[in-house]
């Protein structure tokens, strides 16, 4: 199991994402949020993701993506969706378990 703990920044939101794959590939996500829009997202999502199908498709697109533009109205710049992904990807060995930010410099 991989697990990742997302700070989305000035809501204060914070979102806890768990993926358990088997066979690598077919990926089982428990999603925890003090956010709403995240909360209903991650209901309308099927119970298992294809791994190589959110992660190996261009940025934007694929399902994990409708959903989010369907339940993160307004907030494109949330780092929650790419923060699954890089769970997903963590979880099937499609990527290292390596932390991730986004540093404001000024």
């Amino acid at each position: 199991m991989t697990k990742v703990e997302i700070h989305a920044g000035v809501c204060g939101f914070v979102t806890t994402v768990s993926a358990d794959s088997e066979d690598g590939q077919m990926v089982h996500l428990t999603i925890e949020s003090e956010c709403p829009a995240v909360r209903a997202m991650a209901q309308a999502m099927p119970e298992e993701l294809d791994a190589y199908e959110v992660c190996f498709q261009r940025p934007g697109t694929g399902l994990l993506y409708e959903l989010s533009s369907q339940h993160l109205v307004g907030h494109a710049g949330c780092i929650v969706t790419a923060g699954i992904a890089k769970c997903m990807e963590a979880e099937c060995a499609l990527a290292l378990k390596r932390d991730c930010s986004i540093t404001f410099v000024d």
